[in-house]
């Protein structure tokens, strides 16, 4: 069975999509060619052209453009100047743009995946192993896992967002996005609002596993670019109703005594404290700030918190021992509960620039980990209430060093400073390695 693409009138920037079998006489190809003198038709699978109804092969360099934006290549030298490049691309609509700067359509409630995959898609590393396919293609799955088809889309999706050649200064995630319904098992799906974070923890695993990797052995190109590891302290709690003597003497139990264990991390989830509830002397709600080294306190090795579950107390303190090539927070915005979601809306303040993180690692690892600053390439925000708020990102072009903020089609360029402004959900953070210095714009 092949699916085709109609070409209407030579005009290769309006393609009409219409699902056909084969090119015989009683094919819906055929059919139409006849009824419309609609003749050019192109083979999605084999991405070779047929005129029909005489049934031949059309060889003609000028139809190189379709089949490229459909299915797009790049070289490795191409892939290697792809951060230094800062010319524009010009589509075929007259439009210009910076390839990987780019739009996706927001089909129905997607905006939440959009910024997340457009996010990861100015990663360099893991931008420059899937825009590859030879990097990929060959892992074997077992028989029937459809978990690959996220592999394979994302990947397409990737090559159409670099595309210096597309048709419009926009790509549609349709069939990304299909292959999320289809592999989550629709728990996430395009026509109903998901939490960005939720999304972004199950796609980097899901890629992770599609692509061969473990929970522990296997590495896989996700695990080298954003996985680290701490050390987690645990001390288990006595009952706050018992008496305080009885308390004393639980304390000297082995069950009470302080256990540690390592574990690795793909993001790290900061807390923010609780909103005020009162409004200032204008009856207008007060939006608190919190610096972002006050929050990035809980993984110091020494501030310790509380967790409770429905039976038990523990308090947990956390110590970074590995910080990973991209760092990846997580603002803890939305609590849960049986009724409802509830939204914090405390604005981070954080510098684009130059966050050293060497005093969140222990003192032995400090000694070896040289690298330890961080600037950020992408900051994700929430807008709204959280069942009927909407997701933006802002992104570093490595290019120009330049910031823009992209919201489904819409791409503007926007000044570092307005950046801070905005309630930050998601970000990611590149670590800086030897002697590279910051290439942002002011």
């Amino acid at each position: 069975m092949a699916a085709w693409i109609l070409r209407i009138g030579g005009a290769a920037t309006a393609p009409t999509w219409i699902p056909l079998t084969g090119r015989g006489l009683k094919s819906h190809a055929y059919i139409h060619s006849v009824q419309f003198s609609h003749h050019v038709f192109l083979n999605l699978h084999t991405l070779k052209f047929y005129c029909l109804p005489d049934n031949y092969e059309i060889i003609d360099s000028s139809l190189e453009d379709i089949t490229y934006v459909l299915k797009p290549t790049f070289a490795k030298q191409q892939i290697a100047n792809l951060d230094k490049q800062a010319k524009l691309s010009r589509a075929y609509d007259g439009t210009t743009y910076l390839p990987g700067i780019v739009g996706l359509n927001n089909i129905k409630a997607n905006d939440y995946a959009n910024a997340v995959l457009q996010a990861l898609s100015n990663v360099p590393p893991l931008r420059n192993y899937f825009l590859e396919e030879d990097n990929y293609k060959n892992i074997k799955r077992p028989p029937g896992d459809i978990m690959f088809l996220l592999v394979q889309r994302f990947g397409e999706l990737m090559r159409k967002l670099w595309n210096p050649r597309n048709f419009k200064a926009h790509v549609s995630p349709h069939e990304m996005l299909q292959a999320v319904v289809l592999c989550s098992k629709k728990t996430f799906q395009i026509t109903k609002q998901g939490d960005g974070v939720d999304f972004l923890s199950w796609f980097l695993n899901a890629l992770h596993s599609a692509l061969g990797g473990t929970k522990k052995r296997k590495k896989t190109i996700v695990t080298d670019v954003f996985q680290g590891s701490m050390r987690i302290f645990t001390k288990k709690l006595p009952h706050p109703d018992l008496p305080a003597e009885e308390k004393e003497q639980l304390l000297h139990n082995d069950e009470y005594q302080e256990t540690m264990v390592e574990s690795t991390f793909m993001y790290l989830t900061l807390d923010l404290p609780t909103a005020p509830l009162y409004k200032d002397e204008k009856e207008q709600l007060i939006i608190p700030q919190v610096p972002l080294f006050n929050i990035l306190a809980k993984f110091n090795g020494i501030t310790e918190k509380e967790y409770k579950t429905y039976k038990e107390n523990f308090l947990k303190r956390f110590q970074l021992t590995k910080l990973p090539p991209y760092l990846i927070f997580c603002i803890k915005r939305f609590t849960k509960n049986n009724f409802f979601v509830e939204k914090n809306p405390t604005i981070v303040n954080f510098p684009i620039t130059n966050v050293d993180l060497r005093e969140y690692l222990s003192e032995e690892v400090q000694a070896v980990h040289k690298n330890t600053t961080y600037d950020l390439i992408a900051n994700i925000v929430h807008d709204g209430k959280p069942s009927e708020g909407s997701y933006r990102i802002h992104v570093l072009h490595h290019g120009t060093g330049k910031w823009y903020e992209l919201q489904d089609l819409q791409v503007t360029d926007i000044l570092p400073q307005m950046i801070t402004l905005s309630e930050a959900y998601i970000q990611i953070w590149k670590r800086r390695d030897n002697d590279e210095t910051n290439q942002q714009g002011a």
